[in-house]
């Protein structure tokens, strides 16, 4: 996944994700049944109650870790649950734990811990310093300072944990209390075991995955960077004086990407690191390292490649002890190859399970290989006009080996819907298991004999289930918090589909407004994303219900819609798209969309208006410079070129501007500037390293130069989320007033 098509989602939960972490640290709210929903209300925390679910995480023996933050922060404690007789025991001494920890951070407010798969040891990254808590004893001990947050991982045999500091990987012995410095040569452009900014953003989906432990817990297969011909973009900071200039390596479209290759260090031999050579008979050349996988028996790993282009996907077997590679597989689109984690290899080395495309739809096939050429493929495992996984990937949720069934979630019942199904590894027997019209969001135990479902849909919370592994509801966990939703008379959306032309119906959904009289005409705010495989309009609890609210009672109808490449339907969908991103096969979808809006008796259609994030104020600035039908529109962290976006997002749909100038120049804004219809809302974060600032600086000169009046709001020092609570309070007061006056 990357960072524009991910943002979508990303904008629909990040309300979600802020409250959450903050209800963590806070008591449950008070609640009044006449609160209506306010900005203010929603950025701090008063409505995360109703979409608050414990934490969860299954252990090796088959326990389930329960972690309830919908108590009093000193009322919460962690819990065993034993699926097969439901009974819950606590897991350790919570009390002596917050002891512990107030003694070694100044706080008894302990973040969320990570528990090692026998769940012996936990860990927590707090402002750079780690901690490791001795589940027997229920006391922390201080194990590294300095370290990258989010590099740290439990060895699969729990003993060790590895993280980087400085650039270079550390393992610390948890039994023998020792660390170990595995690598000596990072520094600021030299990256051991961490990714550079378009690695960590576009290739692994915001996780830093730059080093993988071995299943026999002997080894780390690690990626090493090195950035130093990468181009810098500067940030000047707001501080002191004479303010201080933050640097990042980013490589623009066309331009040089960080040198990138992969390596084997044995435990027992630290410092000395086997190199793989992935680039050897490869035509075209390879340019992305894109995943490193262990198998099972911990003799081989698999390496994924891919070139410039992104029209091919090689995967290779690196031979653990030589470093020698054979070639396992390929697969090819004629657009780009989208990535995913759908390679699943059997433990008896001779199978694997891959997510392919090829056919238009993401679908499971089940191969052979012997280890000495190409895997032969057996069998499709699914078939049909639907794929299997999310938006982008992460299909396969559970293998059962011995009763040859593999678990997957997908869009086979609607593309706005997610659900889990199981199959027989021959194609036979499919069946769903998730019943509820919705989405489901699936952890499976290790055996595959039982799983949580956290399950909701657009007029309903989530809820926490666990399931035995045929369907069966074994247990509620956390039930949907429907009173508190109702308790703010909640109004809810209406998912349905509009036929655009014969091939594509094109899901929306509509929130009308308070107090709604059909013979009345009402203004219409359209949000809109766009971007490939990002759908929108998904049938589950969307945290910006509470937004909508606040619009709706302000007597706006609140629309958001999924053009065809971004719906998630098919392949052949999505790459209508390619070569001309955020452009004409994009928005003539939304067009037809509007076209459809004013068709209908309560839609004032004089008075429509657009709005997006990211891609979304992309396809904003599209609409705008492109159409009349908008009389107003806000374009937030918007690109405005594609030449100052990234190598691996930008290309893979555009080729590089070498490759593709015509799609550069038609979908670039900032030539179209005179053209802007409707009055413009801009807004950018000044340190906003993803969709950097000179995207709305350029936009801003040409319509300065087209004579074009517009409103703009700056947000020093933010990110491309403009995440914290005072300047999304801000933000979003702002938006509501600007729809206000000018609809």
């Amino acid at each position: 996944m990357s960072a524009l098509h991910r943002f979508c989602t990303a904008y629909l939960n990040c309300t979600l994700l802020l409250l959450s972490y903050a209800f963590l640290y806070a008591q449950p709210p008070l609640q009044r049944s006449s609160d209506r929903i306010t900005i203010e209300g929603i950025y701090t925390g008063q409505y995360r109650h109703i979409a608050a679910q414990p934490f969860t995480q299954w252990l090796a023996n088959g326990s389930l870790v329960l972690f309830d933050i919908r108590k009093p922060a000193h009322e919460r404690a962690y819990e065993l649950l034993n699926p097969e007789s439901g009974k819950r025991s606590p897991m350790f001494d919570m009390s002596k734990a917050r002891a512990s920890f107030q003694a070694l951070r100044g706080t008894d407010i302990i973040p969320l811990l990570n528990f090692n798969k026998q769940g012996t040891f936990a860990f927590v990254e707090d402002d750079s310093v780690l901690l490791v808590l001795s589940v027997q004893t229920a006391e922390f001990i201080l194990i590294a300072h300095g370290i990258k947050e989010e590099t740290t991982r439990f060895s699969p045999d729990g003993q060790k944990l590895a993280y980087v500091k400085s650039n270079d990987i550390y393992v610390y012995d948890l039994l023998q209390q020792a660390e170990t410095r595995i690598t000596t040569s990072g520094s600021t452009t030299l990256l051991n075991g961490t990714h550079s900014w378009v690695y960590w953003e576009e290739v692994f989906d915001r996780e830093d995955r730059g080093y993988v432990w071995s299943p026999d817990s002997r080894a780390l297969a690690y990626y090493q960077t090195d950035e130093s011909m990468v181009s810098q973009i500067i940030f000047p900071d707001v501080q002191p004086a004479v303010p201080a200039n933050i640097t990042q390596r980013y490589p623009k479209a066309g331009g040089t990407n960080p040198t990138v290759r992969v390596g084997i260090v044995e435990l027992d031999r630290p410092q000395h690191t086997t190199w793989l050579d992935v680039t050897a008979g490869i035509t075209p050349q390879t340019e992305y390292l894109i995943r490193i996988q262990w198998l099972p028996n911990s003799a081989y790993l698999a390496v994924q490649t891919m070139p410039r282009d992104q029209r091919e996907l090689h995967i290779f077997l690196a031979e653990r002890r030589t470093g020698k590679l054979t070639h396992l597989h390929t697969e090819r689109d004629s657009a780009w190859v989208n990535l995913h984690d759908d390679l699943y290899f059997f433990r008896d080395g001779k199978r694997f399970l891959l997510a392919s495309e090829r056919t238009g739809y993401n679908h499971l096939y089940l191969y052979t290989f012997d280890g000495k050429g190409t895997a032969r493929l057996l069998n499709a495992v699914t078939r049909g006009s639907w794929s299997v996984g999310e938006a982008r990937g992460h299909a396969i949720h559970a293998v059962d080996e011995s009763k040859e069934l593999v678990y997957f979630k997908a869009n086979e019942q609607s593309s706005m819907e997610r659900h889990l199904y199981v199959i027989k590894l021959d194609g036979s027997g499919m069946k769903r298991l998730s019943q509820e019209a919705g989405a489901h969001s699936i952890e499976f135990n290790d055996a595959a004999t039982y799983y949580t479902d956290s399950y909701s849909n657009v007029t309903t919370p989530p809820a926490l289930r666990l399931h035995s592994a045929d369907g069966r509801r074994i247990q509620e966990l956390a039930p949907a918090n429907t009173h508190a939703a109702a308790s703010y008379n909640l109004r809810y959306p209406r998912l349905f589909t509009v036929q655009v032309d014969a091939d594509f119906r094109m899901p929306m959904q509509i929130l009308t407004p308070h107090n709604f009289d059909s013979t009345q005409r009402y203004p219409v705010i359209i949000y809109v994303y766009g971007g490939p495989s990002a759908p929108n309009v998904v049938n589950m609890w969307q945290s910006d219900v509470y937004y909508s609210q606040v619009l709706a009672h302000a007597g706006f109808v609140v629309v958001k819609m999924d053009n065809r490449s971004a719906a998630a339907i098919s392949k052949r969908f999505e790459n209508t798209c390619a070569r001309y991103l955020a452009g004409s096969s994009e928005l003539q979808d939304i067009l037809a969309g509007v076209q459809w809006l004013k068709q209908q008796r309560y839609v004032d259609s004089t008075r429509i208006g657009i709005w997006g994030w990211s891609f979304g104020g992309a396809m904003t600035l599209q609409a705008m410079t492109h159409s009349r039908a908008f009389k107003a529109g806000i374009a937030v962290a918007a690109p405005t070129d594609w030449r100052f976006y990234d190598t691996k997002y930008t290309e893979a749909y555009m080729k590089t501007p070498y490759d593709n100038p015509d799609g550069y120049n038609t979908t670039n804004v900032n030539a179209l500037a005179h053209q802007l219809h409707g009055r413009l809302f801009l807004v950018h974060g000044t340190y906003d390293d993803n969709v950097h600032p000179q995207n709305v600086w350029n936009f801003i000169n040409a319509l300065i130069r087209a004579q074009k009046h517009f409103d703009l709001m700056i947000y020093p020092m933010r990110k491309h989320g403009i995440s914290d609570p005072p300047a999304r309070i801000h933000l979003y007061n702002a938006m509501v007033e600007f729809w206000k006056k000018n609809l």
